[in-house]
């Protein structure tokens, strides 16, 4: 019989003490992940349960019982490096406390983690770093563009189904238009997503191939995506390139070597994990081994695995599959062991919010599981496990009176309903609410959230006159400073397009930039660059081009010009000029133009130039890093505009939550010019079947996957809506408003665009009907 891991040290006395009063201060739930010693433990946490503190407590008690150190340390994982930095300085904090120096112990990201592994075992992981180059692909990146083209070489009978789509009279304008979309929007989109889905499965091409025989339907799309997803493979190699998934697949095959896994194993006492409801299967496998006793693989883990279900707001547009995280909870759950070594710890006593807003936030997890229900084929009911469920099923409540942290009182009511008239009055009426709250507590905070950028920068544009009357109080928008990060991107584009004007796919990016930084008027992108050279210098003969369109041609022509008269080391700051970029935009392409400058001493070109730039993107070595300081967005005196997305991980006195309007919770849509393939996407409906594949459904036609793939948005929209409901602490304001635009997208103000009728989201209106009293009137 396998003998389990050795008794722990006893902790000297002063220590102890301390450690006896962090105890005395934590909450049940909290308590439990402090005291965990060996073993595996889920923690499911619900918003405001104070998991990163007790995560620090935790740690910092591991430390000091196991008296650990560099070579036997505890490794903890995040998702981000900013969450890194923030627990890394809670557990110094506590180490400090303690009288301890700040070791034993390892912050990482995933990525992180795995790269350290892969290269120290360049021969087992082979993965080797010095002939390597390091990409993040986007859809837009020049590595998919290639990817699809490899593709389009070798499959053409595939790509003339595709053209054919649902039907085709054979004309040659609309064959023209097919060809654009297909090649720059569809097949660029199947082939980023069905990539990332598949490889952070840990599937390669030939298990996609596989899945796709069990899966046809009219495209072969999974076959489609398995071709896409070889072609990517083999240009990784041939460029010598490396994504963030095969530096975990380079991990993993070092943790299939006995040896190796046992030598990992050996400085590892235990792995924590947060965030862990935004993980993907190759992630958890990784962490298992990693934690795993050494020499005994039937013991469990040394694993603690932290998160929430019902903040899992990514699984829509990345590869993290939230399913993933409620079936380890569900393991947890069930496994009976005499030393309770594995089981399911959930934190629901939450200080953050006032009991109405609670309230709330429960009623919508309750509602959100019986309106929304799973796809089911014909005949079958629609009844499936919680870990098919929109929410996992857990309760926010409140904290004990004398805890530490207590709940706060509510602003007034707590919570407000709102129906305004339009979104203009929306506004007008948080202007309103804002100067009264502030005017009682100047020191509060507060925040707006938005669904989109576009309403971000909607409201704050409203907001200028009311900001210019009221200088005591600081507005900022959150996503102003976002934008930087696109500016490489945005400049590479219009590089392209300057050196090969005639190319209809530089020329419809080139477009997509203009229409995104509201220099053009939104138009059908497609009919333009179909031919190039007809829009850029159309003939008298030819009927004469709308002003959109002539707009859109003056300013490309204005760009090709620029290349004629302009050295290539001014072009990058005319293009930043041209684009209209606030002052912070234009230090950071003054920026890259040095950084341009540098890399190509000697060799200086356009070319040069656009070469610095792809790889500058796709190694990510210009984007911007969140700092972890979460100061900027909460301040005190600030009202903060910011997407819902952002949101997470704060919280503010003072919440306002405009433009709940029926497409809340959202269906997914088709593209008009895409609809010749059926009323589906093929991303959605690769990445539909790959998780039906893996969470084991039957899944044959691309509607039943569409269906569900529905179904996903819909629920992640109902999660998001919950973790931007549990921001508030003592006041949330919701409205609903009766016209409002119908596209936020193409939805300009200032030049008057009309609204048009909105109904309020169906979650408002269940909201109305529980809770009448708080119907503003």
């Amino acid at each position: 019989m396998p003998t389990l891991p050795a008794a722990p040290n006893p902790i000297a006395r002063p220590q102890a003490e301390i450690i006896a009063q962090w105890r005395q201060g934590l909450r049940q739930g909290q308590r439990t992940l402090a005291d965990w010693q060996s073993g595996q433990l889920a923690v499911s946490a619900v918003p405001g349960a104070g998991k990163s503190y007790s995560m620090a407590v935790a740690a910092a008690i591991a430390i000091a019982r196991e008296q650990l150190h560099q070579r036997h340390q505890l490794i903890i994982v995040t998702l981000t490096r900013s969450a890194a930095a923030n627990i890394k300085d809670k557990i110094r904090a506590c180490l400090k406390e303690l009288g301890l120096p700040p070791i034993g112990y390892g912050v990482n990201t995933i990525h992180s983690l795995a790269l350290s592994i892969a290269t120290k075992h360049p021969d087992l992981s082979r993965l080797d770093l010095t002939d390597r180059t390091l990409v993040m692909p986007t859809v837009n990146h020049k590595l998919i563009e290639d990817t699809v083209q490899n593709w389009l070489s070798q499959n053409p009978h595939s790509y003339r189904c595709l053209l054919e789509g649902a039907s085709f009279d054979g004309e040659e304008t609309e064959r023209l238009r097919r060809q654009s979309v297909l090649r720059t929007e569809i097949l660029p989109s199947l082939a980023f997503t069905a990539v990332r889905e598949a490889k952070s499965s840990g599937l390669s091409p030939a298990d996609l191939w596989e899945i796709a025989k069990l899966y046809p339907d009219r495209y072969d799309i999974l076959s489609i995506s398995a071709g896409l997803y070889q072609a990517y493979q083999e240009l990784l190699v041939d460029r010598n390139y490396l994504d963030y998934d095969e530096m975990i697949a380079g991990a993993l095959r070092v943790m299939a070597d006995p040896a190796a896994r046992r030598l990992w194993q050996q400085q590892v006492h235990a792995v924590f994990e947060d965030e862990a409801q935004d993980s993907s299967p190759l992630q958890e496998k990784l962490l298992r081994q990693l934690a795993g006793i050494p020499n005994h693989p039937e013991l469990p883990p040394n694993l603690i695995r932290v998160g929430d279900p019902n903040q899992a707001i990514n699984s829509t547009f990345t590869p993290a599959d939230p399913r993933y995280f409620r079936d380890f909870c569900q393991e947890c759950s069930e496994i009976v062991a005499p030393d309770l070594s594995s089981r399911l710890e959930k934190m629901e006593q939450a200080g953050r919010s006032n009991q109405r807003i609670m309230d709330v936030a429960n009623f919508v997890l309750n509602w959100g599981n019986n309106w929304l229900k799973p796809p089911a084929k014909e005949g079958e009911s629609t009844e499936r496990s919680e870990a098919e469920s929109v929410f996992w099923q857990q309760t926010i409540r409140p904290v004990a009176a004398n805890d530490p942290q207590p709940n706060p009182l509510p602003q007034d009511g707590g919570v407000e309903l709102h129906q305004p008239s339009d979104v203009y009055a929306s506004v007008l009426a948080i202007e309103q609410r804002l100067t009264t709250l502030f005017a009682a507590n100047p020191t509060a905070n507060a925040a707006i959230l938005v669904r989109e950028n576009r309403q971000a920068k909607f409201i704050y544009d409203r907001l200028s006159d009311w900001k210019r009357s009221h200088p005591e109080i600081e507005l900022y928008e959150a996503g102003e400073s976002d934008r930087t990060s696109k500016i490489p991107g945005e400049i590479l584009t219009l590089l392209q397009f300057i050196t090969r004007p005639h190319s209809p796919e530089y020329l419809k990016a080139a477009l997509k930039v203009l229409l995104a930084r509201k220099l053009i008027e939104a138009q059908d992108l497609d009919a333009l660059s179909i031919l190039p050279e007809r829009f850029l210098y159309p003939s008298i003969l030819e009927t004469p081009q709308p002003q959109t369109v002539q707009r859109a041609r003056e300013i490309c022509c204005e760009l090709i010009q620029s290349r004629l008269t302009l050295p290539d080391y001014q072009l990058i700051s005319y293009l930043a000029s041209r684009l209209n970029y606030q002052s912070s935009e234009l230090a950071t392409a003054d920026k890259l133009a040095d950084k341009i400058a540098l890399q190509t001493y000697g060799r200086s070109s356009i070319h040069s130039a656009i070469e610095v730039l792809q790889e500058t993107i796709a190694t990510e070595g210009f984007e911007n890093i969140d700092d972890g300081s979460e100061s900027r967005y909460t301040a005190v005196g600030q009202v903060t505009i910011i997407t819902m997305h952002k949101a997470k991980g704060l919280d503010w006195d003072y919440v306002f939550i405009p433009f709940l309007s029926d497409r809340i919770p959202g269906q997914l849509w088709t593209p008009q010019g895409a609809k010749f393939l059926g009323d589906f996407t093929l991303a959605e409906v690769a990445r539909a079947k790959i998780r039906a594949h893996l969470h084991q459904h039957d899944l044959p036609t691309a509607q039943g996957a569409w269906e569900l793939a529905n179904y996903l948005k819909q629920g992640e929209d109902l999660r998001l809506l919950y973790v931007a409901i549990t921001r508030a602490k003592k006041l949330l304001w919701l409205a609903a408003e009766l016209e409002a635009p119908f596209l936020w997208n193409r939805f300009n103000w200032q030049q008057g665009d009309r609204l048009q009728e909105s109904k309020p989201s169906p979650l408002f209106t269940a909201l109305r009907l529980q809770f009448p009293q708080l119907v503003s009137k």
